[in-house]
């Protein structure tokens, strides 16, 4: 396990809110933990009663003393939550969005069948929501600050069941370069951590997920296993003043899997 960085206070002072997370794997938890061992003070959110209580017990763990509920795709939610953010803060420094989602039943078979219904609504959580949390946000960061949200590799290559998701992700990685752009002059940097296979809720449902995340364990450059405290560390150094030059960026967390072609042969040639 990759351990949390030794960051001597780098976000004290700094306050930011975190969409996504769902459980202990989510690596918006990882990136959570990092930000509090550095200092800063957090805003999580949840979606659905279902999530409350465990993800309460992960807000404890973090020192969080905002816990507020949001949907993103009713506009009255999320209204309510910048306006309680607005109120009980008054600023934000950063933002975090890790929210995707596709039905289940498309993460599998072929991207030829995703349906009308769930291309818009994939498209509408996965990548539309980032850049109306990132206007609202924005609103709020009268100093500079900074976003960030999660890709995959699937935005750039085919991988096995990823589907409609690959395609909200490409969407998505666009909408951080013109964010960057649209949101530079006001000192605020946008990126996104496209981090390796990892055995989270997001990447349960997918149907080839296991395979997936077998096949990077051994083909993947850095063979160690990717983990929590690997992306976080990374998470952490795109949020803080440490990367103040860096904007616009798709970081490759992934043990190096993304720069492989056609991996070596094994010995028996298979």
């Amino acid at each position: 396990m990759t351990e949390v960085a030794d960051s001597n206070g780098l976000m004290a002072g700094k306050r930011g809110l975190v969409l996504g997370i769902a459980n202990d794997h989510s690596i918006a938890y990882g990136i959570s933990r990092a930000l509090h061992g550095a200092g800063a003070e957090l805003a999580l959110t949840y979606q659905g009663g279902g999530f409350l209580k465990r993800v309460e017990l992960l807000a404890q763990s973090l020192d969080c003393k905002i816990l507020l509920p949001c949907d993103v795709t009713d506009p009255d939610s999320v209204d309510a939550l910048f306006a309680a953010i607005s109120e009980q803060w008054g600023r934000l420094d950063f933002l975090v969005h890790a929210i995707a989602y596709s039905d289940r039943s498309e993460l599998s078979g072929r991207y030829l069948e995703t349906t009308r219904e769930n291309f818009i609504q994939t498209l509408h959580i996965s990548c539309f929501s980032f850049t109306d949390l990132a206007r609202r946000a924005s609103e709020l960061m009268t100093d500079g600050g900074a976003m960030l949200t999660l890709s995959f590799l699937g935005a750039h290559r085919v991988m096995p069941s990823y589907n409609v998701m690959g395609v909200a992700k490409a969407a998505l990685e666009t909408s951080v370069r013109y964010l960057a752009e649209d949101l530079g002059k006001d000192k605020i940097r946008v990126n996104a951590i496209s981090a390796g296979p990892m055995r989270t809720l997001a990447g349960a449902v997918i149907a080839d997920g296991r395979y997936v995340h077998k096949y990077a364990g051994e083909h993947a450059p850095l063979r160690n296993g990717l983990d929590l405290g690997a992306v976080g560390n990374a998470g952490l150094y795109l949020l803080s003043d440490l990367s103040s030059a860096v904007t616009g960026e798709i970081m490759n967390v992934d043990n190096g899997l993304s720069l492989i072609g056609i991996p070596k042969p094994t010995p028996t040639g298979d």
